[in-house]
């Protein structure tokens, strides 16, 4: 058992336990009755599962790394008691990007506990997390914009704004209305481990430069293995859900213009899922790929689907505006490197460039004088009065 000791303080940071469990999601069910958040309703759901079944944990914990990727909490404890927890995990396969899932903190307990020296337990947690887990080159996460207390925790470890993003509510009227219409896509194919080429590209070109750098995907990303397979098709009858993976293909480019992976709510506990992407080029797709979706929603229990879109897909955010779909949430995109400071943009009005352009100014003004020929010889130049007294000499020879 890894643990931190921090020092001048008895708080002690480590992997979590199965004793913890009962107390995180005490922490989580007092805060949802507060506050609805899916990504705590998402690890309390994860917390129940374990604490279900006091052996799932401990194989959790057994499996390679690269396998398991689903449950890396780790619990600030102070006196015996939970102070607070950090949930991470990794973002791409070569695991040089991670995400913070979030970070929750006791606030029931005195302020004594909540500080300790000059250091937040939620900062505490964050560079714990970022000495820990060596591997990872850059941290991404994602936090509303109205938790004001929260973004300026991040703000304070290094992580900057790279993207806003929105999440949307499409209501069940609205996919029954588009399950009505006729989805014309005839290239539309499911997705196997050989077109996980035509997906990564899909990708690259999809996103800016700046958050390709950031989310480093690649194209063993796009490919499903077997254990994974077989651990999303039990997660699927554990949770009453099915997946639904398909892409649209150009045959004339042979390329992949459109992607969406639709997790399905088979009994209608919760709202479907889509995660949606276009080709720049081919936004026309938008009507067309909510189509096929309500299609297939059309047979499950009613409920909404929900999805997400970013500043730089103005389109899309266009679209769900126009069939009526709901903000339900803005949350902005950070990052954070390992390496270096990521460079927040400058305007150019700020720069003073008087001050820089000052020292290459003259000292005094130029001085207009005659020009005098070199008195080397340049043979580039035949004219010249050198190259003349050079031929007459050599006929008078």
């Amino acid at each position: 058992m890894n643990t931190s000791t921090l020092p001048k303080s008895s708080l002690k940071i480590r992997g979590v336990q199965y004793r913890d469990l009962s107390a995180i999601a005490s922490l989580l069910q007092e805060r949802l009755s507060l506050e609805n958040n899916y990504r705590f309703v998402s690890l309390l759901e994860q917390v129940q599962k374990y604490q279900s079944c006091y052996g799932l944990l401990q194989v959790a914990k057994m499996l390679p790394s690269s396998w398991n990727r689903d449950f890396y909490v780790y619990v600030a404890e102070k006196d015996g008691q939970i102070q607070g927890l950090i949930q991470v995990a990794p973002f791409n396969q070569n695991r040089s990007t991670w995400k913070v899932e979030l970070v929750l903190i006791n606030y029931n307990t005195s302020l004594s506990h909540l500080l300790i020296g000059n250091c937040s337990i939620g900062s505490q947690l964050l560079r714990y997390c970022f000495e820990k887990i060596w591997e990872a080159r850059t941290w991404i996460l994602e936090v509303n914009i109205n938790e004001k207390s929260t973004l300026g925790l991040y703000r304070e470890n290094g992580f900057q704004p790279l993207a806003q993003m929105t999440n949307w509510e499409c209501s069940p009227e609205i996919l029954t209305k588009l399950g009505e219409q006729e989805p014309s896509l005839p290239n539309l194919l499911p997705v196997s481990n050989a077109d996980s080429r035509l997906l990564y590209q899909l990708d690259c070109v999809s996103l800016p430069p700046t958050i390709r750098q950031v989310f480093d995907l690649h194209v063993e990303d796009f490919k499903t293995s077997f254990f994974n397979y077989v651990s999303e098709a039990i997660k699927s009858l554990w949770s009453k859900e099915e997946t639904v993976r398909a892409y649209v293909f150009e045959p004339q480019r042979k390329a992949a213009i459109g992607y969406f992976q639709l997790t399905i709510s088979q009994n209608g506990a919760k709202p479907h899922q889509a995660d949606l992407t276009v080709h720049p080029a081919y936004t026309w797709l938008y009507p067309k790929l909510l189509t096929q979706m309500a299609s297939v929603i059309q047979k499950f229990p009613e409920q909404s689907l929900l999805l997400s879109s970013a500043d730089f897909q103005p389109e899309r955010e266009e679209y769900l505006e126009k069939i009526g779909a709901e903000r339900i949430e803005q949350n902005l995109l950070m990052s954070r490197s390992v390496w270096h400071k990521l460079r927040e943009s400058k305007p150019l009005e700020s720069l003073n460039l008087q001050e820089v352009l000052q020292g290459l100014k003259p000292s005094r003004p130029a001085i207009p004088t005659h020009w005098q020929p070199s008195t080397i010889e340049n043979p580039i130049y035949p004219s010249s009065p050198l190259h003349h007294q050079k031929d007459e000499n050599h006929q008078a020879e």
